[in-house]
């Protein structure tokens, strides 16, 4: 997994999982692994610019507009509120980009279905594209990115009977951990938990499943998921997020950009400039805390 969705496939069972999530909003010590990120204390988002770094910000006046795509089934990054009205964390994001480049009136924000964002983009029918697409070779040459705004973790669930102090390669030694099978955190979990007795399951819907009801002690899946699916009624109470965030460029990508078009130098460079600065004044927390209340990291 290269970024937040690899497939329209792996997309589905995402917003599957994250379906309780408008409901939810209304009414978590970071060991690191060999090739583990940047990370933060928890529950902050990872800073990824240096603060002494003053990113060039290009002049802007010449653009004529700055319309940003993205989706209207992908909570919390975009859906549409009970108002009707369209929000989320990527709505509010550039948003609060467009204001600290001083040019709301030219930011306009369009949702469209998942598989017309790249043809719209292509054919300059927006300027970028803010929805969690995967940073894949084929795409790095068809399209300019951003930096990344945030990365996306792996963690560990684990059942509220057993009573767990150590690290997990510590505490999980010997006890049944699910993943699902063929994914990059069954790699993972191979790799850096090798003393885990290590239980592959089909789906996600399966895996957890298992945790609620005993059949394993543990779960290792996408940090995404896992937060939400802890806090909701479907996991009953019967979890808890443990240990962790673990992040690795090398299985989990390089994190959420924003797509630009072929070429485009000036807006790339201008969104990261201003993704700097909100990240040095607390505005991109914020934005963060706001639509991921119970962490991800």
């Amino acid at each position: 997994m290269h970024a937040l969705v690899t497939s329209p496939k792996s997309r589905g069972q995402l917003v599957s999982l994250l379906s309780g999530f408008i409901a939810a909003l209304a009414l978590t010590v970071i060991p690191a692994l060999p090739v583990a990120a940047q990370q933060a204390a928890s529950g902050d988002l990872p800073v990824m610019f240096d603060a002494r770094e003053r990113l060039p910000r290009p002049d802007l006046s010449n653009v004529p507009r700055i319309r940003a795509l993205t989706t209207v089934d992908f909570p919390p990054f975009s859906f549409i509120d009970q108002t009707g009205r369209l929000t989320g964390f990527h709505v509010d994001f550039i948003r609060e980009i467009c204001a600290e480049l001083k040019v709301e009136a030219k930011c306009q924000i369009q949702a469209m279905p998942y598989a017309d964002l790249e043809p719209a983009l292509e054919k300059s029918g927006a300027e970028l594209v803010l929805a969690g697409v995967a940073v894949t070779p084929d795409l790095r040459r068809r399209f300019s990115f951003s930096r990344p705004y945030m990365l996306l973790p792996a963690r560990f669930a684990v059942s509220k009977r057993i009573g767990l102090t150590e690290h997990a390669s510590v505490a999980l030694s010997g006890r049944p951990v699910g993943v699902v099978a063929g994914t990059v955190h069954e790699t993972m979990l191979k790799n850096f938990f090798a003393k885990v007795q290590m239980r592959p399951f089909e789906n996600p819907d399966a895996m957890l499943d298992a945790l609620k009801h005993g059949s394993v002690d543990a779960v290792f899946a996408d940090g995404l998921r896992l937060p939400f699916w802890v806090a909701s009624e479907a996991s009953g109470g019967c979890c808890a997020l443990f240990d962790g965030p673990y992040m690795s460029q090398r299985y989990l990508g390089e994190g959420l950009s924003a797509m630009f078009r072929h070429n485009d130098t000036v807006l790339p460079a201008a969104f990261d400039s201003a993704v700097a600065a909100l990240s040095r004044n607390g505005r991109l927390q914020e934005i963060y805390q706001r639509y991921f209340p119970n962490g991800l990291y």
